[in-house]
């Protein structure tokens, strides 16, 4: 594998090409790549196999499992997020605000990409075309750094992006991997800050704090997901039991997918039964409070460390409260400021509810599994950010990029 200083000098020198292609050039090539992977399927099946093979000789987890999964299906579904981002604006160049000042200087607040965007991720070899795409049309260079669970089939991806870049005539460099799965490589690409201009990791809570805490790159944090839906007095029982059951056990290992669930005291006794025996058939334990224990007859004590984790597995917990304000403050206190949802038919209730949980996406009467860049219409996504600034929720164009200020003026000097 190349060092990384010249895998920086490489992504630096694409940008500046990248920058200036045009919305056709950047569509056609897109177009391409979604071409090739669906032409070349087994090629990236044959190599993911090999990474499963090992994942389960090594007693991987059956969510971590179902994340590195490449199927015919999933793959269609990198391709068609590809199509989606050519049928979306460009946004390089739009102009957010134009004013002319007293002294004849006309100033442009005009969008422009990052740079180059580094991205460290875990077990999930969809997220190499993902951010492909979406750094490629926003005029971003990406270097990726993907984990050793999915070394096969990272590979396998970016060689058929970089050799159908190649073949438009574009830069292969538009898209680097970092091949060598050695920690230390990790926290040195962390320090890559003279050639990265920003640094988002995508994966589990150890990861996402190891980057926070080591990179002299800005980042952007993506965080867990320790999603909550609260059954409000109010809620329509007949909504509730299956946006529960999507929520939890569509896919178990993805970080919008529903971890614990509050339930106010007065409808318990009503909607318990009925969603303990369709959360029984999806295989799902349940660990609840002493509360919602008395209408259960098959479940395991909540600890305190149950409200706050993210299994990424069958399991979920369960939290009884008295009203709306102390479900807002038990999800506060516990969630990953991710997703959250409310199931009611009490306006109040779903307008407080909105106001009150500090999450990048909150719902009324949904399943928290639309947090996602392709459900939102972004064609793909980057990543959830649950920070504040730059970037929050599903990151698509727009948020990988960002402004600078052109000033024209006609002679004009400072006195």
């Amino acid at each position: 594998m190349e060092n990384l200083k010249t895998i920086g000098q490489k992504a630096v020198a694409a940008k500046y090409i990248l920058q200036s292609l045009s919305t056709e050039k950047k569509n056609r090539a897109l177009k391409a790549v979604a071409e090739a992977f669906e032409a070349r399927k087994q090629e990236m099946i044959e190599a993911n196999a090999k990474d499963l093979e090992i994942g389960e000789a090594n007693g991987m987890h059956l969510g971590m499992i179902d994340r590195l999964r490449l199927t015919e299906d999933r793959i269609s579904g990198m391709a068609e997020g590809l199509l989606q981002i050519t049928e979306l604006p460009d946004p390089l160049g739009e102009v957010l605000e134009k004013f002319e000042r007293p002294n004849g200087l006309r100033i442009s607040k005009v969008r422009v990409p990052l740079g180059v965007i580094g991205i460290i991720y875990e077990s999930r070899p969809n997220v190499t075309a993902d951010a492909f795409g979406l750094c490629f049309k926003s005029g971003n260079a990406v270097i990726l750094k993907g984990g050793k669970d999915a070394i096969h089939s990272n590979i396998a991806i970016a060689n058929i992006i970089r050799e159908t870049l190649e073949g438009e005539g574009i830069p292969a460099d538009a898209v680097l991997l970092i091949t060598d799965t050695d920690r230390q490589i990790t926290n040195e690409f962390m320090k890559l800050n003279q050639y990265v201009d920003v640094l988002i990791p995508r994966g589990g809570a150890g990861l996402i704090r190891t980057v926070v805490e080591n990179s002299t790159i800005p980042v952007i944090e993506t965080g867990t997901g320790n999603c909550h839906i609260y059954i409000d007095e109010d809620a329509d029982i007949e909504k509730a039991i299956p946006i529960i059951i999507n929520a939890k056990t569509q896919r178990i290992g993805v970080c919008n997918s529903c971890e614990s669930l509050v339930i106010h005291e007065k409808i318990a006794d009503k909607v318990l039964p009925a969603l303990e025996k369709a959360l029984h058939e999806k295989n799902v334990e349940i660990r609840a409070d002493e509360k919602a224990r008395e209408f259960l007859t098959d479940c395991k004590a909540a600890s305190e460390e149950d409200f706050g984790t993210e299994y990424l597995d069958y399991i979920i917990s369960m939290k009884t409260v008295s009203g709306i304000e102390e479900a807002i403050a038990h999800i506060n206190r516990y969630n990953t400021r991710h997703s959250d949802a409310i199931i009611t038919e009490n306006e109040e209730h779903a307008k407080r509810f909105l106001q009150g949980v500090d999450s990048a996406c909150v719902y009324v009467n949904a399943s928290t599994r639309f947090t996602d860049g392709f459900e939102f219409g972004f064609g793909a996504e980057i990543g959830i950010s649950t920070q504040k600034l730059h970037a929050r929720g599903p990151m698509g164009l727009k948020e990988l990029t960002t402004y600078k200020y052109t000033i024209v003026g006609n002679g004009q000097v400072r006195g």
